[in-house]
C-alpha cells in the first residue's frame, strides 16, 4: 500500500508517532457508535480508521486528494467507493446522500471553512450526523505550517451553528500518560523555539517553514522516545478520553445535525 511517511500525516509503522496516531485513532473509535446506514468520510488519509467505519455501514464512500492511496484502498476495501478529490466542493456526490458523514483532522486544511461545512450539510441526509475533529488551537505547542488555522471551541461551534440545525462541541483530551508526554513534547518544542526571537514561525510563509517545520518535528518525535521510550510506545487510544467541555481539550470534537 502507498505510504505517506510526513509528522502531518502520522503512521502506526513509525514507533515516535504512536502517541499522535492513538490521539487520531481515538476519533474513529468515538465514531463507531454513530455508524449507521449510508456513509461518508471526508479525507480518509491512507485509510487510518476505515476498518472501523465500513464494518457497520450500508455503504461507505470515502474521498481524499491523494489518488495513490485512494487507489490502495479500494483494492484493500473494495466493497467501498474510494473518490480521489480536491475539496472543497463535494463534487459528484448528491444532495442528501449520507446517513453519517466523518472528517476528521481536515478542515484545519481547508481555505473556505465554511464552504466545507456546507458541502457537508449539503450532501448529508435530512436529521442526518456529521462528527468532526480538528485541533484546539489553545493546545498548540507551535504554529503548523500545514493549517490554514487552528480553531478555539467557540469559534468553531459558532461556524458550525450557522449551518447545520444543531451544533454540539466536545472535546477529546489525555489522561495523566497523555499529558506527561504532552508536557515533555512542549518542553522540548520550547527549547527550540525560543531561538525564534524574531517570532518568525509566526510571520514567514508556511510553505517557507515546511521543511524545517518537518525535519525539526521529527527530530523532537524520536529524540522524545529515544528519552522515554515506555511513554511513546505504552500509550493506547484508551488513553484519551472524551470530555464535554473542549476549553482545554487537545483536540475539538464539533458533533452537527442537518
Amino acid at each position: 500500500m502507498a505510504k505517506v511517511y510526513t509528522t502531518e500525516i502520522t503512521s502506526d509503522a513509525i514507533a515516535s508517532d504512536n502517541p499522535i496516531h492513538q490521539r487520531l485513532f481515538k476519533a474513529y473509535v468515538v465514531a463507531e457508535q454513530y455508524v449507521t446506514g449510508d456513509v461518508l468520510e471526508v479525507g480518509c488519509g491512507e485509510g487510518r480508521g476505515v476498518g472501523v467505519l465500513i464494518k457497520d455501514a450500508a455503504t461507505f464512500t470515502a474521498v481524499d486528494k491523494i489518488k495513490p492511496l485512494i487507489d490502495d484502498l479500494q483494492q484493500k476495501h473494495p466493497s467501498g467507493k474510494f473518490i480521489s478529490m480536491n475539496i472543497p466542493p463535494l463534487n459528484g456526490l448528491a444532495d442528501n446522500a449520507y446517513d453519517r458523514i466523518f472528517s476528521f483532522q481536515v478542515i484545519e486544511h481547508i481555505q473556505d471553512d465554511a464552504l466545507f461545512l456546507k458541502e457537508i450539510h449539503r450532501v448529508l441526509k435530512p436529521g442526518g450526523i456529521a462528527v468532526l475533529t480538528t485541533p484546539n488551537r489553545k493546545m498548540s505547542l507551535s504554529r503548523n505550517p500545514w493549517h490554514i488555522r487552528e480553531y478555539l471551541p467557540n469559534e468553531l461551534k459558532t461556524l458550525a451553528a450557522k449551518i447545520f440545525s444543531s451544533a454540539e462541541m466536545k472535546g477529546i483530551t489525555g489522561n495523566e500518560k497523555v499529558m506527561t508526554y504532552y508536557a515533555e513534547n512542549k518542553k522540548s518544542v520550547e527549547r527550540v523555539t525560543r531561538f525564534d526571537i524574531f517570532n518568525l514561525q509566526y510571520k514567514l510563509p508556511a510553505a517557507i517553514l515546511r521543511i524545517p517545520y518537518e525535519i525539526l518535528n521529527r527530530w523532537n518525535r524520536n529524540k522524545l522516545q529515544a528519552t522515554d521510550n515506555t511513554l511513546v510506545t505504552n500509550i493506547h487510544h484508551e488513553d484519551y478520553i472524551v470530555v464535554d467541555e473542549a476549553t482545554n481539550a487537545l483536540d475539538l470534537l464539533l458533533i452537527v445535525r442537518k
